[in-house]
């Protein structure tokens, strides 16, 4: 079974436990995060609950019954000026990285964020060596809007934000609907 079989499809409740399994190997072992402790099970549910809630996207690679990988949009920031623009997080499971699962997930997610009226997509990239990530969002039309240097400390030494940026929809040529 090849990745271009997985199903790309709706995040749900029962499929949080291998998305808290995927986070919690990140969390532990990479830069993609800053979260230093990989969130429980419990915690993991209770952020897939609020951004379901709130309307956000949240979708998952199912690759022969098995979670491979998963994608959402969450808030940019709390304030409500910000509530058209949305932060993405990819993540593929180590066995299914590097065979474009990734982009296929982010494609998909960011045409699910256009689809509910988001116009701006935030990409907050943790290390910036981290080409993957960062070539990977090239790739699907962000742009670089800055790095914020030396801003985390993990695994012992300091790691910078890469932030690129890309527009939904009609992005900033109309206000954004309602809230």
């Amino acid at each position: 079974m090849s990745d271009d079989d997985a199903i790309l499809r709706p995040c749900t409740p029962a499929d949080v436990p291998a998305v808290q399994a995927i986070y919690a190997q990140a969390v532990r072992e990479g830069t993609a995060s800053f979260e230093l402790d990989p969130p429980d099970l419990a915690e993991m549910l209770r952020r897939h609950a609020g951004l379901i809630g709130a309307g956000h996207p949240y979708l998952v690679a199912d690759l022969g019954g098995r979670v491979a990988g998963y994608a959402y949009a969450g808030p940019y920031r709390a304030r409500p000026a910000y509530r058209a623009s949305v932060e993405n997080s990819v993540y593929v499971a180590p066995a299914a990285q590097g065979r474009g699962l990734g982009r296929r997930l982010l494609a998909a997610l960011i045409d699910e964020a256009a689809l509910r009226g988001f116009r701006q997509m935030i990409a907050v990239i943790g290390d910036s060596g981290n080409a993957a990530s960062i070539g990977l969002h090239a790739a699907l039309g962000f742009r670089h809007a800055g790095v914020l240097r030396a801003v985390g400390w993990k695994h012992g030494r300091w790691l910078d934000t890469v932030l690129m940026q890309r527009p939904l929809g009609s992005g900033d040529a109309a206000p954004p609907g309602p809230s």
